[in-house]
């Protein structure tokens, strides 16, 4: 199985070029835990959780690794840091905040099936001295600079700054992202390490060759992907909004840091809309996956979701569409329980077509075509069984956790009883009786073949 996989960097899809069984280094940019991570941001990593399934199945020994921005996030607008904001905001340490967030966020994550066993999640905070080793490399070759606030990294040195994003420098300028400081060289250049502010004691600060203060948000993950992945691998991941200028910043200090390509493959998810908008916390329109649970979705019909539509193009959030995709993943799962519980085979036809679809740039609505076609293929209910646990790996749509529900012969009774009613033509009766199946926890539904009886 080749994976071609569309490059950010170069625009095209570029072949993975690894013989099957060779280590594959998969770094996904995580989360800032100074609040729930909302639905738009669980999108990319959904897709991260696919591409690493994808490439376990291709047969490669995967390394993946998700950080975890515990410190120096800092805010577009005032430079404040996002964890010691919140932290104040709720009257607790840092610390408690970001496990707190820490804890939500990887629960979403288990809640959308998103295999954790597999990924490495290493703190920021936990890496100060890997950063500090960093940016003294930077400096020793003349690519950082200090002013009163901290330690910044030189932009114009690097000719090649600004490829990934496909803008040139001007561009880059006029669209930073940072508050203004006189003293920087270049309104791109970016922080590598913040001073605490005189006279005044931070939640979090550290010791530096420069000063007590804290590192900047890019240099985290360059130098925690480089501890666990080394200072060249394959694949780095994360959402469209990272490209510029988290991504674009973590190129530059690292290629110049170590002189050498950092990442082979850049690869980025799109957005999710609401209401023709890009959801974001900063524009107040987001919802968290406890919102979607509310409003009576479930976290793996969510899952379905996204897995409908490729993951580079923008996906548009409605509770039309959540509707259409929790149905289609409850007639998923009705279907594969019927087809019993028998040991069968995977069909090679079938699965050749399903590897093809993810070996296109993780062609997802493909697979999930095939998906389909499997269950209305001519073959055995043993072989169909298996054929989907075998897609399962790379969907996580959860069909090997479901299990053939043993009704109890009172709820078994009353639905008998209410088809005699409903035949009979005592309507009333019969939807009295489903009323009282729906209250003991289940559902019945008719069909041609009698009755069927669910757990809620």
């Amino acid at each position: 199985m080749v994976l071609t996989l569309y490059s950010s960097l170069t625009r095209k899809e570029e072949t993975l070029n690894k013989k099957k069984g060779s280590k594959v280094g998969l770094y996904s940019c995580g989360p800032t835990v100074y609040h729930y991570a909302h639905i738009g941001n669980m999108r990319s990593f959904v897709f991260a959780d696919l591409l690493g399934r994808t490439l376990r199945y291709a047969g490669y020994d995967v390394r993946h690794v998700m950080n975890i921005t515990d410190v120096g996030h800092l805010t577009e607008t005032t430079g404040e840091d996002k964890i010691e904001r919140q932290a104040k905001q709720e009257s607790k340490s840092a610390e408690e905040i970001a496990a707190f967030y820490t804890e939500a966020f990887v629960k979403d994550l288990l809640a959308l099936n998103v295999d954790t066993r597999h990924i490495t999640f290493p703190r920021a905070s936990s890496h100060i001295e890997e950063q500090i080793a960093l940016i003294k490399r930077l400096h020793e070759k003349g690519f950082a600079y200090q002013t009163s606030d901290g330690v910044y990294f030189d932009t114009a040195k690097d000719l090649k700054y600004g490829a990934l994003a496909h803008l040139n420098k001007e561009e880059l300028f006029a669209g930073s992202r940072v508050e203004r400081n006189e003293e920087k060289r270049s309104p791109a250049d970016f922080a590598l390490w913040k001073f605490s502010p005189p006279g005044e004691a931070r939640l979090q600060e550290w010791e530096s060759p420069w000063g007590v203060g804290f590192p900047g948000w890019h240099i985290e993950c360059s130098a925690m992907a480089m501890k666990y992945l080394g200072e060249h691998f394959d694949i780095h991941t994360g959402g469209n909004d990272l490209i510029f200028p988290h991504h674009t910043n973590e190129i530059a200090q690292s290629e110049n840091a170590t002189g050498d390509t950092f990442v082979d493959i850049w690869m980025h998810s799109g957005f999710v809309n609401i209401s023709g908008e890009k959801m974001a916390k900063s524009e107040g329109n987001f919802l968290t996956l406890g919102d979607v649970e509310k409003q009576g979705f479930s976290p793996l019909a969510y899952r379905y979701f996204l897995l409908s539509a490729h993951y580079r193009k923008p996906i548009e959030w409605s509770e039309e569409a959540m509707t259409g995709a929790q149905n289609a993943l409850e007639k998923l799962h009705a279907r594969f329980l019927d087809l019993g519980e028998k040991e069968g085979h995977t069909d090679k036809t079938l699965a050749e077509k399903f590897r093809a679809a993810l070996a296109a740039d993780l062609n997802t609505p493909a697979a999930l075509a095939i998906v389909w076609e499997t269950l209305e293929s001519t073959h055995s209910h043993a072989d169909k069984r298996a054929t989907l646990l075998d897609f399962d790996q790379v969907l996580g749509l959860g069909l090997g956790l479901l299990k053939v529900a043993v009704i109890p012969h009172e709820i078994e009774a009353l639905a008998q009883e209410r088809e005699m009613a409903r035949k009979g033509g005592n309507f009333s009766r019969a939807d009295t009786l489903r009323q009282v199946i729906e209250e003991k926890g289940y559902t019945v539904k008719d069909t041609s073949h009698g009755p069927k009886i669910s757990p809620k």
